[in-house]
């Protein structure tokens, strides 16, 4: 159990430290912050991965709590911010690794470029209060015009990423998050609106499924896709450019809402647009990511054609639903305190992978923990709130730093597992990271708000580690001091703001018990908890007017989104003249495995071709178009020029119809993302039109790191042929 014991001055020259000192042991590993001269500290980790002493200057901001490491680890947070301070910025896959001028943040000790989540999260967690301007320069770097001579407006650059990046990551719009913080700023205020236009309108034609009501696209932040996606993502992301991502949903939510109160304050009609598309997001979010039988929301969901559930839930998609209040409060509340949390922390995600190694899998990350101690706030839920504060200070005194990343169970910063040893990549001083511990101290210690109102929701089992034998723990930020009173009846729930006094430019709060809020039962499952392996894809016999499929025992069959039962070991599918899709999954106990490779039965027209192409439905409906392609231009992991274009089907007596395809980057021939359309009896034509990636837009030009980036845009892939097939008008309703 962690222990964090604040000596006296007596007991501290006892054991021979300086005047004041304070312990913190873990795991094995122990770690002292000692006092120095002049508000400076030193603080000692003995760590098997780290061992030595960390200097701390005097900090502007000042925390004096009864803890010296408290104390200590606020001022470490803040000399690591200033050292994640430059002048300049690199990266080997842009401009040959050569420096960029830039007045902006970093990402870390071993990032040292601006990245558009890690710096959004970050800004919005601390940076955006602390440092406005050095966050709005780090942030209008990654603002960006078009180079394709026809694209009007300013976008948000998504960073090179899966499949060639966007659309198959989508979450982009999280700058959004950290640009609403800044507004006062006029001209970067204008900047905002005309980026949210440009960005929105994109997104809404290329990334948005009318039929789904969501945006698709990868998972905000987790991005190494078989950490988290099935294990068969590793070469092909093409289902994790047709599936829907919580966390991603709900920062396009957000996003639509400053939109929403940007149009108002300019006048413009389409504020009532964009509150009618947020209203609907929210709805759809609700509906479709919720799992009644697990009480929590799915990390994503599957595509259009298959959208089933997932057994993965992950800490920043809930986190960032609560804080949006797209979660009605009491599902919010129910998934929350049913989140698991092990004695070192928050897993990101959940449940683990048995046979992926350490890094979003079975790992803690201090921002996301933020993020979740935010969410806690807003819900009133003090065990949570307790156990993120004593994370963060935790990991960061063992470590001797605000590093990216920890091992779920120890909190190390790497564990020898061989194939499986991680956290396989990590650096000292994350931005997001230490911005973290920044927002936990001011905000989830102290309660300061960003207009300087004081809101403390202090857990009661936090008073001995934090005053000590203190009647008062105090915080001098920005000119001004807060200082919080402890009661003299502690209770067992949350500390609140009884009565409120302000004198100059100190504010005194005198803590109160809070009146106990009802609360969920919290979890008892395994934060380590691994699942279930994944079955292979299912094995589908042709039998009459139909086909069986096995399902073996422990397994469950999947068909267009919903589970089937199975019968003495054997499904049947009826043949009803429509495509339906089929996957497994495995069951154990109550966990279940991620969802084998998708099936589809039923029949297909394939048309060769590479431009144009004709086809005859026999009766009225709906078809699903894919496009079988090659794209050699970038490896799965990287790069901008996921080809991403437009198919254009004109059918007689019908208006023109579109809808945008994506075709990541490829290993062999694959399908691309989906396209459904009305069709009427007869024939149709489908052309294929121009779309736009990441390599269109001029950020891009100093991208040497592959292609589509100095020697132009490249938005191409090598089509063989159109797949056609009939479905259900239900596809996609649940």
């Amino acid at each position: 159990m962690l222990k964090i014991i604040c000596l006296t001055a007596a007991l501290g020259a006892a054991l021979g430290s300086t005047a004041q000192a304070a312990d913190l042991q873990f795991d094995g590993r122990h770690a002292r912050a000692e006092a120095a001269a002049k508000g400076s500290f030193v603080l000692h980790a003995h760590a098997p991965e780290r061992r030595g002493e960390v200097r701390i200057a005097p900090m502007p901001m000042r925390s004096q709590t009864g803890s010296v490491m408290c104390d200590a680890l606020f001022a470490l947070a803040q000399q690591e911010m200033d050292q994640d301070r430059v002048d300049a910025i690199r990266d080997p896959a842009f401009d040959e690794g050569r420096p960029v001028p830039c007045e902006c943040f970093q990402t870390g000790a071993r990032w040292p470029y601006v990245w558009t989540r890690d710096v959004s999260f970050a800004a919005d967690l601390a940076l955006a209060r602390l440092d406005p301007r050095r966050t709005r320069q780090s942030l209008q770097f990654k603002l960006s015009a078009a180079r394709d001579g026809h694209t009007p407006g300013l976008f948000v650059a998504q960073d090179t990423g899966s499949g060639g990046s966007w659309p198959i990551s989508s979450d982009r719009v999280v700058w959004f998050l950290a640009a609403r913080h800044l507004l006062d700023d006029r001209a970067f205020a204008e900047q905002v609106w005309q980026a949210l236009q440009g960005t929105l309108a994109q997104d809404r034609a290329m990334v948005f499924d009318t039929q789904m009501g969501l945006y698709r696209g990868e998972t905000s932040f987790l991005d190494w896709r078989e950490q988290t996606y099935p294990e068969w993502t590793r070469e092909d992301v093409r289902f994790i450019a047709d599936s829907y991502a919580l966390s991603t949903n709900v920062l396009h939510y957000q996003a639509l809402r400053l939109a929403e109160r940007l149009a108002g304050q300019h006048g413009d009609a389409r504020a009532a647009q964009y509150k009618a598309w947020a209203d609907a997001l929210a709805q759809q979010i609700d509906a479709r990511f919720w799992r009644e039988d697990l009480g929590q929301y799915m990390s994503y969901i599957g595509e259009a054609a298959h959208p089933v559930p997932y057994a993965k839930v992950d800490l920043l998609g809930l986190s960032l639903g609560i804080l949006a209040e797209v979660l009605p409060p009491e599902r919010a509340r129910r998934a929350l305190a049913a989140y698991p949390m092990g004695p070192a922390g928050s897993p990101v995600v959940w449940p683990q992978e048995a046979q992926q190694p350490i890094y979003h899998n079975r790992a803690i990350w201090p921002f996301v923990s933020a993020y979740s101690l935010r969410a806690a706030r807003q819900l009133d839920d003090a065990p949570r709130i307790a156990a993120e504060i004593r994370s963060l200070m935790r990991g960061a005194a063992l470590a001797g730093s605000n590093m990216e990343n920890y091992e779920l169970v120890s909190q190390a910063v790497h564990v020898d597992e061989g194939a499986l040893s991680g956290p396989v990549v990590n650096s000292e001083r994350q931005l997001w990271s230490v911005a973290g511990y920044l927002s936990m101290v001011i905000e989830g210690v102290f309660g300061v708000q960003d207009d300087g109102r004081v809101q403390p929701k202090l857990p009661a089992v936090l008073v001995p580690e934090l005053f000590g034998s203190q009647r008062s723990i105090r915080l001098d930020v920005a000119g001004r001091r807060y200082v919080l009173e402890r009661p003299k009846q502690l209770g067992d729930g949350l500390l609140v703001a009884g009565k409120v006094k302000t004198r100059g430019a100190t504010t005194t709060v005198q803590l109160v018990p809070a009146t106990t809020a009802p609360r969920s039962e919290t979890t008892t499952a395994d934060a380590n908890a691994r699942a279930p392996a994944t079955p292979a894809a299912p094995q589908v016999q042709r039998k009459g007017r139909g086909w069986n499929v096995v399902v073996a025992a422990g397994q469950v069959l999947w068909q267009d989104g919903r589970a089937l039962t199975a019968s003495n070991g054997l499904a049947r599918i009826g043949d009803d003249g429509l495509q339906h899709c089929l996957s497994l999954t495995r069951r154990e106990g109550a966990l279940e495995s991620l969802h084998s490779p998708m099936v589809c039965v039923g029949p297909q027209q394939l048309l060769k071709g590479a431009q144009r192409w004709q086809f005859t439905s026999a009766t009225a409906g709906q078809v699903r178009l894919r496009l079988q392609y090659r794209n050699p231009n970038g490896p799965i992991n990287t790069g901008v020029t996921a080809a991403v274009k437009q198919l254009a089907l004109q059918c007689a007596g019908q208006p023109l119809q579109r809808h945008t395809v994506a075709m990541p980057h490829s290993v062999a021939v694959q399908d691309s993302t989906a396209a459904t359309f009305a069709v009427p009896k007869g024939r149709c034509t489908v052309t294929l039109e121009e779309g736009f990636n990441m390599s269109a837009l001029q950020h891009f030009a100093h991208y040497t790191g592959g292609k589509g980036g100095r020697e132009g845009v490249l938005n191409q892939a090598q089509v063989q042929a159109l797949a056609v097939a009939p479905v259900a008008v239900a596809e996609g309703a649940r």
